[in-house]
């Protein structure tokens, strides 16, 4: 066991800064060792929070193929924009490094795969960041299933309702990646969110797989006026068409019978929502008003429900998960209300222990391939597209997810 790792940071937008400052730096027995971004400010941002944190200068550089080959480097963490996760996951992979990528869609099914056969020809091994499986709301929840409290999972929904007009529209001049991705693609452009937890909860790629999609998106509007009021008619932005609809609906199909259903609502305004609902023969929990319905406990309730928003609560004390038990009483940490700080904490106690990754390639590699999957059925009006099995069949014998 390692009792430090080394770690370079690639890329220092708003989401690597934070996770540096919050969630990388303070963590126990690691070391950042290199920081790279390709723009020279956001490099010397990162250098800078490294010393001020008490740590020794890192390598600094602005191309990330001069850190493949740092002996002393033990792990790489991926925090760059959609479109270089996975050609730079593989780079790392092939130079023995661990990896750690965060969320995003793919852009085809062959990055996907590529994904897969760089593990499987490397034995190196590659995290997917997704936080929201670290959730407490969500890992509750997973308990709670595998208790049996809502009997057999028929159908689950999920969805990133997050209102980023702002985040898009000014996207050329903050340099973020969305606005061009908006801008010609369209289609579940960010379905890890709300996948992942349903995932563990369906035992996805662990007695259970994703089998087909539809995918529908509504008309492009939000952005255009969103654009029109803040940078005005004449603003070249105002006048360019955006491919990305509005609302994006894509129905899951998995080997199990059940169904997932997930909404991507990001142009509209909008309270922020992930939409978590699981709904099984003996109840189900509802994430936006927080309540558990339970069959011969809350029938009468049924027409009368709001009585009983906000009930989960009331099931923490014996639900609450073990990770979370622990993790109150050691002290909440990072962003996202927690969240961040475990799913690196997961990501790092595997590189000390020279253990899998908690949530590995293959769950990377279905998550993310919603995405370029749900581009072809929303292209061709909703016809249904084959999700393929990126365990090559192994998924009839993995251990079910533990956090």
């Amino acid at each position: 066991m390692k009792e430090t790792v080394k770690v370079a940071v690639i890329g220092m937008g708003n989401r690597g800064q934070s996770l540096l400052k919050h969630c990388i730096l303070p963590q126990p027995g690691v070391q950042v060792v290199a920081v790279c971004d390709r723009y020279e400010d956001r490099v010397k941002l990162g250098v800078d929070m490294v010393l001020e944190a008490g740590q020794p200068q890192p390598k600094a550089t602005q191309d990330y193929r001069e850190l493949l080959d740092m002996p002393e480097l033990d792990a790489a963490l991926i925090l760059t924009s959609w479109e270089s996760h996975i050609n730079l996951a593989c780079d790392f992979m092939r130079a023995g490094k661990y990896t750690a990528i965060e969320v995003g869609g793919a852009y085809s099914v062959d990055d996907c795969w590529k994904l897969v056969r760089t593990h499987e020809e490397t034995g190196t091994q590659c995290m997917i960041l997704e936080n929201c499986c670290y959730g407490r709301e969500e890992l509750m929840v997973l308990n709670m299933v595998r208790q049996g409290l809502f009997g057999e999972i028929v159908h689950c929904q999920g969805g990133y309702r997050h209102d980023l007009r702002q985040e898009v529209a000014f996207g050329r001049e903050n340099r973020h990646y969305r606005f061009y991705n908006y801008l010609t693609r369209n289609g579940e452009n960010y379905p890890t969110h709300e996948l992942g937890p349903i995932a563990n909860v369906l035992n996805i790629n662990r007695g259970n797989r994703m089998l087909s999609l539809v995918s529908m998106a509504s008309k492009s509007a939000g952005l255009h006026e969103y654009l029109v009021r803040e940078k005005g008619p004449d603003h070249d932005a105002s006048q360019m068409h955006f491919a990305q609809g509005d609302v994006v609906t894509t129905i899951i199909k998995c080997a199990g019978g059940e169904t997932i259903c997930l909404t991507l609502d990001t142009t509209l305004p909008r309270a922020y929502s992930r939409a978590f609902h699981v709904q099984g023969t003996k109840g189900m929990y509802m994430e936006d008003n927080n309540s558990i319905f339970l069959d011969g406990k809350d029938n009468a309730y049924d027409f009368k429900w709001r009585e009983k928003w906000d009930n989960a609560k009331e099931y923490r004390d014996q639900y609450e998960h073990p990770v979370w038990q622990s993790y109150l009483k050691e002290g909440v940490r990072g962003g996202h209300d927690g969240m961040d700080w475990l799913v690196l904490r997961a990501f790092f106690e595997s590189v000390k222990n020279g253990t899998p990754a908690p949530l590995d390639v293959y769950d990377a590699a279905a998550w993310m391939s919603i995405t370029a999957l749900s581009e072809q059925s929303v292209a061709m009006g909703g016809a249904p597209v084959a999700i393929p099995d990126f365990t090559n069949g192994q998924w009839t014998s993995r251990a079910p997810w533990e956090p």
